[in-house]
This record gives structure tokens, sequence and C-alpha cells, in this order.
């Protein structure tokens, strides 16, 4: 006989246990009751302070105010990721959250500016781009348009423990319950291994129907619970450390988030309003803690804040992200490295996921294993793209670069490699957050050249297509007059 879902329990708070908290009462309105359970004594994560634009979507669903999201959050504005030194020592480009050119028929816009740079174009994609030119000259506003070729989607970047607390009032004020204490033991039904409740160490017990797992890396329900496998994705992506440190905030606060490629490692940059996020990903066997953390050190805008932080990681995935009455939402779930920013999006999918198919009458194997069939190409799919910056870089500095051109991909990642370098095509999967225009813009500027382009584009006479493409360009440039340096953004729409 199938039980009721009368009572959620999250273990664990940060930003997964509060996204949860939050949007689980917002959608379920107390048709069940719902505790969160974490403790103070634990540590977060919480370097996680880069998004992409699906988060307004949660923010908005939320009934946040923009404005009090920025300023609790310390947050700034995000329209792409700059890529330095991926290709080769010395090269960079944006993965813009934006699309170059505009609709111009039949096939993507690639094709036609693949053909005008055959017949003697100079500028390059990125110049009809919007995101990409706020980018260069450091600048946003918003511009309230329904016409795509003005468009400049963002995301922020935020601090992700300020996100948590500001989560935290509203979904205490909406009926979540929070209790504070450490998890010392979780107890299970013997016949249907199900999870019944949650023993604190200061003995109280917390039972519930449906458990959320955000317990983070640890993944102390669903993996040493549960005993779901940890799938390992180290072949793929080999690195497996982190380090982290706060600095000053910079004199100019950029509207993108920087990735440096450096020997054997990556470095992301992070700008908030009060400082700035900094980091190295690396991998163990190509580069020691002491020279990852000089590297990092050496390469820093600002002045350190606070002591360096280690994070050990093993990129991958859990097996079933669902299993018997448990759901992992955030790490518990998996890990990859934060190349692209997503993991707060995956968290905030995996609740979303979760509440469409939430379990009124009774937990369903049909519900679970849906869920679990979305997740799996979810998490493929970041991972394919990932994995493609590596893969195609030119760098011949180190083992590192040169073991990681040398990867056996997975093989949708070769077709898709394959398509655009043989004939200028992206083909999307289902679930892959990551659309035509973040995949193109990945391959060009990893140095993947069409070799073809799609007859489609060979329509228009070649005094329009140039015609087409310097008024497209014109377009592109024409609202930037009414956009601000990003800081004074910031202040005068704070303080509106």
């Amino acid at each position: 006989m199938q039980k009721p879902i009368k009572k959620v329990v999250i273990a664990g708070g940060g930003t997964a246990g509060w996204m949860t908290a939050a949007l689980m009462q917002r959608v379920l309105h107390k048709q069940v009751e719902i505790e969160l359970v974490e403790s103070e004594d634990i540590g977060i994560v919480g370097v996680g302070e880069a998004t992409i634009p699906p988060i307004q979507i949660f923010n908005e669903y939320l009934g946040l105010d923009e404005k009090e999201f920025l300023r609790e959050t310390n947050g700034t504005i995000k329209l792409a990721i700059k890529f330095d030194n991926w290709k080769k020592k010395g090269e960079s480009y944006f993965h813009t959250f934006g699309a170059p050119g505009a609709n111009l028929g039949f096939c993507n816009f690639q094709h036609y500016w693949l053909r005008a740079k055959k017949e003697g174009v100079r500028e390059s994609l990125w110049h009809y781009d919007l995101n990409y030119l706020c980018c260069e000259k450091e600048i946003f506003n918003k511009i309230n348009t329904p016409n795509p070729v003005y468009q400049v989607p963002y995301a922020y970047h935020f601090d992700s423990a300020l996100y948590g607390r500001f989560l935290r009032k509203r979904a205490e004020k909406g009926g979540v319950k929070r209790t504070e204490g450490i998890i010392e033991h979780v107890k299970t039904d013997e016949n249907t291994g199900f999870i019944t409740g949650l023993q604190l160490k200061d003995g109280h017990q917390i039972e519930g129907d449906l458990f959320v797992d955000c317990t983070g890396i640890r993944a102390l329900l669903i993996q040493k619970t549960l005993g779901v496998e940890y799938l390992d994705w180290s072949n793929l992506l080999p690195a497996n450390t982190a380090l982290a440190v706060q600095t000053e905030r910079f004199e100019k606060t950029l509207p993108y988030t920087r990735s440096i490629a450096h020997e054997a490692a990556w470095q992301w940059r992070i700008p908030l309003t009060h400082r700035n996020g900094n980091g190295i990903v690396y991998c163990s066997d190509y580069l020691s803690d002491e020279d990852a953390e000089r590297t990092l050190l050496s390469h820093l805008e600002s002045t350190p804040v606070n002591d360096v932080r280690k994070i050990h990681f093993k990129t991958g995935r859990t097996a079933r992200q669902w299993h018997k009455n448990v759901v992992a939402v955030g790490l518990s779930s998996g890990f990859l490295e934060p190349l692209e920013s997503t993991s707060i999006h995956l968290i905030q999918s995996a609740i979303v996921r979760l509440l469409k198919l939430f379990p009124h009458d009774g937990i369903r194997q049909a519900a679970i294993d849906l869920y679990n069939e979305e997740s799996v190409t979810e998490y493929e799919t970041i991972r394919d793209f990932i994995v493609l910056h590596y893969v195609v870089n030119e760098r011949d500095d180190s083992d590192f670069w040169n073991d990681m051109r040398r990867l056996k991909l997975p093989h949708r990642l070769e077709q898709k490699i394959a398509a655009f370098k043989e004939v200028g095509a992206i083909f999307n999967d289902q679930h892959d957050i990551f659309k035509d225009a973040s995949w193109l813009q990945v391959m060009l500027g990893q140095g993947i050249e069409p070799e073809d382009y799609h007859p489609a584009a060979n329509v228009l006479p070649q005094a329009q297509l140039k015609d087409t493409l310097d008024k497209i360009r014109h377009a592109k440039h024409q609202p930037l007059s009414k956009m601000l340096p990003h800081d004074d953004f910031i202040k005068q729409y704070l303080n509106a």
C-alpha cells in the first residue's frame, strides 16, 4: 500500500537545502510539512558564486525582488565567461549568454557568417553578439524589448552563502521548520529499505515520508545509507582538487566570469560588489598542491582576505539520484567542475524536476524512473560540454594538455564535434541546458573551423548577404549608447 507524503525532510542546508525548501514551500504551500535539518558546525563548500540565466526564472517564481536579491547577496551581473589561454596561450574567447546574429531563414546564422567569411568578410562571429559587445566595453543596462536582436540575456554573480541565508528567511517565514543538529544515525525500514527518520546527536528524532539529501559530497542518505553507487568520470575529467580564496574587491567589477587556463590547471575569477571569488582547479597527478597554490596566489588581482581552502572531489554522478524515498540534490547528486557555472543550476533543475513529479499519494516507480532518466541526460550533456573545452585545445606546454587531447570521447560528443567540423551543424539533446549558441561559441573559440556550410546560405546574392550582415552588426551596436559602466549600473539600479 502506498503511503501518502505528509512530511518532507531536507537533510542539510546551504544553497541546495534552502533552494529546495524555498521552492517546495512556494509550490506546495503547506500541503506537506517541510523540515530542514542543518548544523552551524558543518561547513559548506560555498564557492558556487556564478550562475546561468535560468536562475532568473527560479527567483521570479519565488517572488524575489531583483534589487533586494542583489543587495542581500552582494550580487553583480554576469553576461558571459571569458576563456583565457584555453585554445592556446595568449588567446581568448567569450562564451556569452547571447546568440550571435539573427534568424535569417532555414539554417542558423553561423552558416551565413561562414559563407561570408569565405567571401572575405573579416568580422568575427562575436561582433554580431550584443552580450559580447557589452563585455568588451564592460557595460550593461536593462533593455525591455521583445526583439531578440536587442536582448541581453544575463545571470548573476553572488555570494552563495548569503543567498542561502536570504532564502532561509523567506522559507521559514512561509512555514518551513528549521532544526539545528548533527545527524548521528539514519533509521531505515527493515522490510522496504526506505529511510524512516534521522536521529540527531542530541537524541532528537526527526521522521518523514520523503527525504531530500542535501548533505553535499558526503551524500549521507543516498550513498552512505542507501548504498547507491557513484559513477566516476575521472577518465574524462581528471581534475580532483580545487583551492579557493576570497580577495578584496578589484577596482572594476567586470560583467563576466573569467576562466584562465594555466600550465596544468585553470583559475576562476568571480566579481562581487564587496569582494572577488577566486580559485584554481587541477588534477593532483599533474600538479602538486604547493604549485597549485603558488599559481593561484601569483595570479590574483587583489589582496586575499581569508586563507586558501582546499576542496577534494571526484567528478561523476550518483547512479540513481532518486532511490526509494530519497532524492539527492546538489553535490550529493554528483560533481562537475565549475567551468561553466552549472552547480547552482543543477540544484534548481533537480528541485523543479522533483516538484513536477512530486508523489502525492505515494512514491511510485514510474516517477522515479523518469526523474533518473532525465537526470542522466542532463548530467551527461553538461559533462560533454565541459570536456569539449579540454579535448580540442592546441596547447603543447605540458603533459596535462597533451593528455587531454588524447581522451577517448563519449560517442555523442564525438558526433557533435564531427558534425560541426564537417558541415557547421549543431544539434541539441533533450535536457541539454546549453543551446546552439553555446556550443557554437565554444567550438569556434577552441579553434574548430567548419569545412562547409549549409547550402541554404547561398540563396542570398553576395552583395545582399554582405548588406544583411552589416545591418545586423549595426543593429547590435545601437543599444550600446544606452549602456552604463557595470559598476555605475549596479549603483544606480540598487539606489533607485
